[in-house]
């Protein structure tokens, strides 16, 4: 289990792009790790729009954006294009990720009892440390709540 002031375990996931990313290629740049239950739907939409739309103050902040769920790398580009989004998405299809930030839970879909993602944002600092973590995140408000965290954060120079 993930702890906060205490360092990520390096992951590597198939992304958009044709790429690969590894979280140990991100030292030196904030990283805000979103994971969102299935590309195209309502919610998960919002959510990217939300990123997307706020990308650039997120970029002057030393930030880099992935998002991640189970849909395979074909769903994702898909997604990506059709939201025009300016950061990759992660293909977990294996939940190696998911498992390693515990966002797999079981939900009620329809009255029924599925395992899925928890919509849960992360924020690794340039060191590679979890510095913050929202679980069970609703969309409205979220980003911005993000945003300003990592605002306080530089602001602050946060101190562990």
């Amino acid at each position: 289990m993930l702890e906060i002031n205490h360092a990520v375990e390096n992951f590597k996931l198939p992304s958009t792009g044709n790429k690969e990313f590894s979280l140990s290629d991100c030292i030196g740049r904030n990283v805000i790790i979103y994971f969102y239950p299935k590309d195209d739907t309502p919610g998960c939409t919002t959510e990217g729009q939300d990123f997307r739309d706020n990308w650039h103050l997120f970029t002057e902040m030393n930030c880099i954006i992935v998002g991640v769920s189970r849909d395979s790398i074909k769903s994702h580009e898909s997604f990506k294009v059709k939201m025009q989004f300016p950061f990759e998405l992660l293909s977990d299809e294996d939940e190696e990720v998911c498992n390693l930030f515990s966002v797999m839970k079981m939900k009620n879909m329809y009255g029924k009892q599925v395992r899925g993602i928890e919509r849960s944002t992360f924020v690794v600092d340039t060191q590679g440390i979890l510095i913050k973590e929202w679980r069970g995140v609703k969309v409205p408000g979220h980003v911005q709540e993000v945003l300003d965290f990592i605002n306080t954060f530089n602001s602050n120079s946060y101190q562990y």
